[in-house]
């Protein structure tokens, strides 16, 4: 992927949905984390695109979910409803994790 282009974030502190451009090696990616039938984790940003399509288990606060993150190249592509200040809270905390 090389050129720039815009997406939905969600933010490590305010845990609100922002536009952010994503480098040139980044794309837009969703992330969910579920837990049984439910989807309880979620987040959007941007990701390399090596990480895209990636499906994990995460333990978190002493429950196992199973993470999926899908990617996109368009912009505005991982648009989402807001999240629950909570849910949020889990996924910045899981992602930082993940892939720091």
């Amino acid at each position: 992927m090389t050129s720039w282009f815009f997406c939905y974030e969600t933010r490590e502190i305010t845990f609100e949905l922002v536009v952010t451009e994503c480098p040139p090696n980044e794309m837009c990616f969703k992330g969910l984390g579920r837990y049984g039938n439910y989807t309880a984790l979620s987040a959007r940003g941007c990701m390399l695109e090596k990480d895209c399509s990636q499906v994990h288990s995460l333990r978190l606060l002493g429950t196992v979910y199973t993470m999926s993150y899908s990617c996109c190249d368009w912009p505005y592509c991982n648009r989402a409803v807001a999240l629950e200040p909570l849910t949020a809270m889990l996924v910045a905390a899981a992602f930082m994790l993940e892939f720091k």
